[in-house]
């Protein structure tokens, strides 16, 4: 059970306080003002991994549905209450007249946005393009950088689909040579899974695409390993780097990936609006890549050519700071900490159901809060579905690459007893299973 040892302290401080480590803004005061939340004072060092009263006060900050257990924020996850007030905000602000605060007000304060951005990446403001999405940051990559026919790109075939299928189209209009790896996941081996790149590569070799964090399974990729490796069979190979899954959820800068590009949506783990997203270009490269929508100069070493996408959801992108204060409030590798925990939780009350299996690595240099498991005789559609039907419980069904099964996502805002729900409910499942496959097998 969780340890609660450290969890009594001096609950004095308000909302306020937290608004102070923020860097006030007046999302947090309505908030404090609305709410009245208190929330504990805890030290920098301090592990707070399995303190449930500190994570409350963190629950308390989301306005998730009570009637439905989301676990499925892998694909997209919801905003912090400061998140959702910062948009509305900066939308009625927008509509009092919108060319004049949206292009002379919001889209100058795009700066601010972008400097926060690249404190939290660890890298240069003129390293940082603000996207709507980790698929747009990548395919500006992909489609962007100079590569001749018969030049291979190494890749997995458990990248995501979007990148698969942005490679492919290059590949059917430059005559690019693609070269896939398979990986059996879970692999506990960082060699082992460099060792699989180092195979593929040719003369020929450009590029290689690195998944940083799988979102299948949740597998970590031994990102800067394979980099190394890739710069030292050929210093001219380009390293691109999916970290959609990884940004605000893995403690790490973008540089330690040693990748020349880097793309991230926001709206993952760092919490900020739906089609929010991020692109990583180090600063040598940026002159060379082509934007995927052209500027005045498509060769100028400036990184805001990629941002020249005319008209956007200017509120969206100004949000996008509350939720990097809302993270850093909490901390990246107390984050980490929790959301494996979390994975780790429920999944080792699981491992003795009848039936049961997982593809995800319960040690935290391999893993992270995604986990895909499967019940044997069931299909993983059948399995979440029994999961909702039974406890309102919202999953994501998997079949992909050498990978089927269903995948369990929390996040920070989870409660243990959601947990325990799930937990419970697996069992039933496999119960029911394992007495239905014995009667079928005595006819």
């Amino acid at each position: 059970m969780p340890d609660n040892s450290n969890s009594r302290r001096n609950f004095v401080r308000k909302i306020g306080g937290l608004a102070g480590l923020l860097s006030v803004s007046p999302a947090l005061v309505a908030w404090k003002t609305e709410t009245g939340l208190i929330i504990p004072e805890v030290a920098a060092a301090e592990d707070v991994t399995r303190d449930e009263d500190y994570w409350s006060f963190i629950q308390q900050a989301y306005s998730v549905s009570p009637n439905i257990i989301n676990l499925n924020n892998g694909g997209v996850s919801p905003q912090p209450i400061v998140v959702q007030d910062a948009l509305d905000r900066y939308n009625r602000l927008s509509n009092e007249a919108p060319s004049y605060y949206m292009w002379r007000t919001l889209d100058e304060a795009r700066e601010a946005v972008r400097m926060k951005l690249a404190d939290l990446g660890g890298c240069s403001p003129e390293e940082i393009a603000i996207n709507r999405n980790a698929s747009e940051a990548l395919e500006t990559i992909i489609f962007g950088i100079n590569l001749q026919r018969g030049d291979e790109v190494v890749l997995t075939k458990q990248d995501y689909p979007n990148v698969i299928n942005a490679w492919k189209q290059r590949e059917k209009r430059d005559g690019i040579i693609l070269k896939f790896i398979s990986l059996d996941l879970p692999i506990e081996d960082n060699q082992l899974i460099v060792s699989k790149f180092k195979a593929a590569f040719t003369p020929q070799t450009k590029a290689v695409m690195i998944t940083h964090l799988m979102n299948w399974s949740g597998q970590i990729l031994p990102a800067a390993l394979i980099s190394r490796a890739a710069k030292k069979h050929s210093p001219t190979i380009q390293v691109i780097i999916d970290g959609a899954h990884s940004f605000a959820h893995i403690n790490y800068k973008i540089p330690d990936l040693e990748g020349d590009y880097y793309g991230t949506s926001l709206h993952k783990w760092l919490c900020s609006p739906f089609g929010t997203g991020m692109l990583y270009v180090k600063q040598a490269r940026i002159k060379d890549l082509w934007p995927l929508l052209a500027p005045e100069d498509p060769q100028s070493p400036d990184i805001r050519k990629f941002e020249r996408l005319g008209t956007r959801s200017f509120p969206t992108e100004m949000a996008i700071g509350h939720a990097i204060n809302f993270h850093n409030t909490i901390g990246n590798e107390r984050k980490q900490k929790r959301l494996h925990f979390l994975k780790n939780y429920w999944v080792e009350k699981c491992l003795n159901v009848p039936g049961f299996s997982t593809q995800t690595s319960l040690k935290p240099e391999f893993s992270g809060a995604l986990c895909t498991f499967a019940l044997k005789g069931m299909e993983p559609g059948q399995v979440a579905s029994e999961l909702f039907k039974r406890a309102r419980i919202h999953t994501s069904a998997t079949v992909w690459e050498n990978i089927s099964g269903v995948r369990i996502t929390p996040h920070i805002y989870t409660p243990i007893k959601d947990l325990d729900r799930l937990v419970d409910t697996i069992h039933a499942i496999a119960k029911e299973n394992v007495t239905a496959a014995n009667r079928t097998s005595s006819k």
